[in-house]
């Protein structure tokens, strides 16, 4: 055999025998759309089946975990607030770095809340301090703490900067992830000072800041069009974009919905998707724009498609969302016509965002288990999970990563994958 075929030969047995390569999940939703790709995840799994592990966390919390190759992040609050008694200047705010191969604990590292931060009380209180979910680019993991600022720590939990965003509350709490595009950070501080703020990553410095941020509590969307970069926000009455090197406003659409904003936007080939108020306006819009968009950038808009809380998926032609109520939704993305509208049985509430992955939609209830349904127009049910020894609350959003689910609730990260049982 010649040479040359012999190193062909060899390069194909190579690629056909190379361990796929699992997609990072750096921030959340991944990047900010909730799709994967990841393939072979559990459909079913229980209390006794399909859990490779669970780990206790350090700190309650509502926010997601996020994976840079074996690492999980997580965020987390102790010390005061539900489930813990204590005042207030007893407060930690934990950024924690668990295994992904067997779930213990790497690092857990915490800060002192600010003193002054909301005494949450109601169902507030039941995702408290802990909200956002963190961002890292692989050199280091940043988290978002609202009134008590923005931390910066590298890989083995050193950490590197804190800097505040402003010192506004709300009764509501505060829950925007913050948003990594090359050197800058960004945050929407919409409660903390009415603004979206950029830092310098590496020092903490503040770069910019873009003002009139108002009833926004939502993560900033990055969209890349004809070779631009756009952060979207939507917020009360406007939805716009921003440059994510300097902060300027590059446009906006002053008839956006006229109420405070939860949910996150999307984007699929240019086209942003943003819902939310409690009247369940969507409006598709064209990206790439410039100052005060009129009509011609509107694909549609629709009113009636409620989801105050979670956050929609794209997929094939669709967008898909389950709705805190429990109502699961397929809209044709070109039109905005409801292809399907469905109530899923005993969900109670829901405040995680969908995720869909390996031709499925995952989503988590707050107390009443997971629930797995068909991605496409029918949206069939596929099975209901749940974990009956676990009481506790699931408001984090699923996450995929090397064909496993990771599930956080308000004192458990697990993770679910296909486990082979034993005869």
């Amino acid at each position: 055999m010649k040479t040359h075929q012999r190193w062909f030969s060899l390069a194909v047995v190579c690629l056909f025998f190379a361990p796929a390569i699992a997609e990072n999940w750096s921030g959340f939703r991944g990047d900010g759309n909730g799709s994967s790709k990841e393939k072979g995840l559990p459909a079913t799994w229980s209390g006794d089946e399909n859990i490779v592990w669970r780990t206790p966390l350090p700190g309650y919390g509502a926010s997601s975990p996020i994976v840079h190759r074996n690492k999980i992040f997580v965020t987390g609050y102790s010390g005061y607030g539900t489930g813990e008694g204590g005042t207030k200047g007893k407060l930690k705010l934990h950024v924690t770095c668990i295994s992904h191969t067997n779930g213990k604990v790497i690092w857990d590292k915490s800060i002192d809340a600010d003193t002054d931060v909301k005494n949450y009380r109601g169902f507030v209180a039941l995702h408290g301090y802990a909200s956002q979910t963190p961002v890292t680019d692989g050199k280091a993991v940043y988290a978002f703490f609202g009134r008590s600022g923005v931390v910066a720590y590298d890989m083995g939990g050193k950490r590197l900067w804190q800097k505040s965003v402003g010192t506004g509350t709300h009764g509501f709490g505060t829950g925007a992830s913050p948003l990594l595009i090359d050197d800058v950070l960004i945050v929407n501080a919409s409660v903390e000072s009415g603004a979206l703020v950029g830092f310098n990553k590496k020092t903490g410095d503040e770069i910019w800041r873009a003002r009139g941020v108002n009833s926004s509590w939502n993560t900033p969307l990055l969209v890349k069009v004809n070779g631009r970069s756009e952060v979207v926000v939507s917020m009360s009455g406007q939805i716009a974009a921003y440059d994510p090197a300097t902060g300027k406003q590059l446009w906006k659409l002053t008839t956006g919905i006229g109420d405070y904003i939860c949910t996150s936007a999307i984007a699929h080939n240019g086209i942003i998707y943003a819902l939310g108020g409690r009247s369940g306006r969507v409006f598709a819009i064209r990206a790439g724009g410039n100052g005060e968009l009129d009509d011609q950038h509107i694909v549609w808009n629709r009113t009636g498609l409620s989801s105050n809380v979670p956050s929609p998926v794209y997929h094939q032609g669709h967008l898909y969302f389950v709705n805190q109520g429990g109502h699961a939704f397929c809209v044709d993305a070109k039109t905005g016509a409801t292809v399907k509208r469905k109530r899923v049985p005993d969900t109670g509430r829901v405040y995680a965002s969908v995720l869909v992955a390996d031709g499925k939609l995952f989503c988590m209830s707050r107390q009443r288990g997971a629930y797995v349904l068909e991605a496409d127009p029918k949206l069939t049910t596929i099975a209901h999970n749940t974990i009956k020894s676990d009481r506790s609350v699931f408001n984090g959003s699923p996450i995929a990563s090397k064909s496993q689910l990771l599930l956080r609730s308000d004192k458990f990260l697990y993770c679910v994958g296909k486990v082979q049982k034993v005869p």
